[in-house]
């Protein structure tokens, strides 16, 4: 890595939004540092990241489900001695079905991914942050704004990155560290194959924006330092209506749109 260069984590940096942010920070100059679960995938992309923007690429393996995982992750990046000035907590995933049906061992391993790990990579990786001035940048979801039957705990759990990646971005005011909470609605970036849910009304049948178009925008409201960014004129619209319409109503729209088909 080059120490006068800016650098940046990625979490779920394999596929989906999250490989596509890895190319927007490296077309932007930043060195990256990739981590997943899948580590072959990982180095094979540092590599291609590297040859084709000359910066610094870095590939470490990491299991955000397991209770140490994330602090391991931090331990591994610090060993190596380098200071962040960009964290994108970006690694999640949902599961969709009734709650009564679920896993509960799947569902508290999600909560790790979706929760945990963005609260300890966060608070672990913040005293780089401040003295870098840097930015966190946590994936949330359209999700974040009301209850969703048929993924309960999906949906609560990016209602949580929204209200701590607002909680903590006012906190950090004048300090120079800005926090965006990225809400981008339904996405094709292989999230619906992991959740099991292309039944679901909301996305079967449906032609969606890539994950390379969602993250460009992510990462410009990012670097603009803008605290809650939703992709979309109509995503925004149905965000926005939950703040008119009763709970109760807000989550049946939600179930009649999520129902499986």
């Amino acid at each position: 890595m080059n120490r006068n260069r800016k650098t940046a984590l990625i979490t779920g940096a394999s596929s989906g939004i999250g490989k596509a942010l890895v190319e927007n920070f490296a077309k932007d100059g930043y060195d990256v540092i990739l981590a997943a679960r899948s580590f072959s995938k990982l180095e094979n992309r540092a590599i291609e990241l590297q040859s084709r923007y000359g910066i610094a690429a870095t590939a470490i393996a990491a299991d955000l489900e397991s209770e140490e995982g994330a602090s391991k992750l931090h331990a591994e990046i610090e060993a190596r001695g380098f200071t962040l000035s960009a964290l994108a907590n970006n690694a999640g995933y949902g599961l969709f079905g009734e709650f009564k049906d679920s896993s509960l061992p799947e569902e508290l391993a999600m909560m790790r991914v979706n929760m945990t790990a963005v609260v300890i990579l966060t608070k672990l990786f913040l005293p780089d942050l401040l003295s870098t001035q840097g930015k966190i940048i946590n994936t949330a979801s359209t999700a974040a704004f009301q209850p969703g039957p048929y993924m309960a705990i999906y949906y609560a759990t990016k209602a949580f990155v929204l209200s701590f990646s607002e909680a903590i971005a006012a906190e950090l005011e004048g300090t120079g560290v800005t926090v965006t909470a990225f809400c981008p609605g339904a996405t094709a970036s292989g999230f619906q194959d992991k959740a099991n849910m292309q039944r679901s009304a909301l996305v079967k049948g449906k032609k969606l924006p890539t994950a390379d178009e969602v993250a460009a925008l992510g990462y410009r409201a990012m670097q603009r330092g803008q605290r809650v960014y939703i992709p979309g004129t109509m995503n925004w619209l149905m965000a926005q209506s939950t703040r008119f319409v009763p709970r109760n109503v807000a989550t049946r729209i939600v179930k009649a749109m999520s129902k499986p088909i």
